[in-house]
Order: structure tokens, then C-alpha cells, then sequence
């Protein structure tokens, strides 16, 4: 067994703890962590298929943002498993039956789906690039005009989510800019005449009875 077969198998076993672990754990919180872990363990199957672009997607954008934004989800909902549990045993035969009809699909496309391929050779002459430089190349040269589309429409999205979201507070303190710019001296700062104090009177045995009547 090469090294290549041996990170195979670890990734592999790892892999498949993690999911049957985010089924099993009690704690929502948990089952978000060991699925960060089944993730990431996925990753790395990928660099062993050379397929490093889609490695690196899934660990920038599922475990760098999707994962971390359900945990904190996952924490600031504090869900209270007492009442979630209790129906568990009513709906257990339909998820069990869900359950068998995906295991059973997903046997039937390993077992007559997938074939074993021969990695086609790079022609003597021809320079065989990495999977994300070549990725880039399509998509910037062939693919340039459906991606600046795309592009367009999500900067059409975010503005306009951020346009629905905003809200004018009453309580916000924000402060014009322009305003601090035109600012003054003399408008920050007044001079205002104080009389002077008299001196306080010098104590004295006169003083003292003066105080106690």
C-alpha cells in the first residue's frame, strides 16, 4: 500500500465518523463541529483526485462562511432539545423509510454508475496545466461574458439587499461629515464672563461662634 492509498483510507475513515456522528450527537453545536470535520476531511480527498480547485471552494466557502454562520446560528437560537425530542419516535418509521430509499439509490449509482477510468496521458508536446489554472483559463477566455453577467447581477443583488435592510434609527448618533469639515472654533468654544470669588474669611475664635450659633 502506497502513502497515496494509506491518506485514502484515514481520510476516508475520519470522514465517515464525522457523518454518522453529526446524525447521532446531542448537542446541535457538536454536530455542527464534527460536520466542519467531515468537510474538511472531504477536502482532502479531493487534493488526493487532483482536484485541488474544488478542494480549496469547499474549505474557503463551507467551512470558512456557511459552517461558521450555522454555528453561530446554532448558538444564538438556543434550542431547547427537551421539546424536539419528544416527537422522535412518531416520525421515526418515515425517516427510517427516507433513509433506506436514499442508501438503496446511492448503492445502486456506486455499484453501475461509476466505472473505473483510465487518466488519459498528456500528448508528447503539450503541456498538461493544474486543474484551477486551467479552470481560470476557460473560464476568463471562453466562459468571460456569462461570468461578467453573473457578476453584475449579484452586485444587483447585494445593493439591493442592502437597500431593503437599511433603516433610518432614531437613536443613531451618526454625525455629518461635512459638517465636522465646516466646523469653527467659535462655534465649539464660548467665552463666558464669571464674577470673581470673594476670599474665604479668615478663622477665628469669632468665626467658630459665629458657625455654632
Amino acid at each position: 500500500m502506497d502513502v497515496l492509498t494509506g491518506f485514502f483510507y484515514v481520510f476516508s475513515a475520519v470522514l465517515l465518523f464525522a457523518a454518522f456522528r453529526v446524525v447521532t450527537a446531542r448537542n446541535p453545536v457538536h454536530a455542527v463541529l464534527y460536520l466542519m470535520l467531515a468537510f474538511s476531511q472531504a477536502s482532502g480527498l479531493w487534493f488526493l483526485l487532483q482536484a485541488e480547485f474544488l478542494a480549496i471552494v469547499l474549505v474557503l466557502v463551507y467551512l470558512g462562511a456557511v459552517m461558521v454562520l450555522f454555528l453561530f446560528v446554532v448558538m444564538m437560537l438556543d434550542l431547547n432539545l427537551d421539546s424536539i425530542r419528544q416527537g422522535f419516535w412518531r416520525h421515526f418509521p418515515l425517516a427510517a423509510t427516507l433513509g433506506a430509499v436514499v442508501a438503496l439509490e446511492m448503492a445502486a449509482v456506486l455499484m453501475s454508475g461509476f466505472t473505473l477510468a483510465q487518466v488519459p496521458l498528456p500528448v508528447a508536446g503539450e503541456v498538461q496545466l493544474p486543474n484551477s489554472k486551467a479552470l481560470g483559463i476557460l473560464l476568463y477566455t471562453e466562459y468571460l461574458m456569462p461570468i461578467q453577467i453573473a457578476a453584475a447581477i449579484l452586485l444587483v443583488a447585494m445593493f439591493a439587499a442592502i437597500a431593503l435592510t437599511l433603516r433610518d434609527r432614531k437613536d443613531s448618533k451618526a454625525i455629518d461629515a461635512s459638517l465636522q469639515v465646516r466646523v469653527r472654533a467659535s462655534d465649539r468654544l464660548q467665552v463666558v464672563q464669571v464674577q470673581p470669588t470673594r476670599a474665604a474669611p479668615e478663622s477665628g475664635p469669632d468665626t467658630a461662634q459665629e458657625n455654632k450659633a
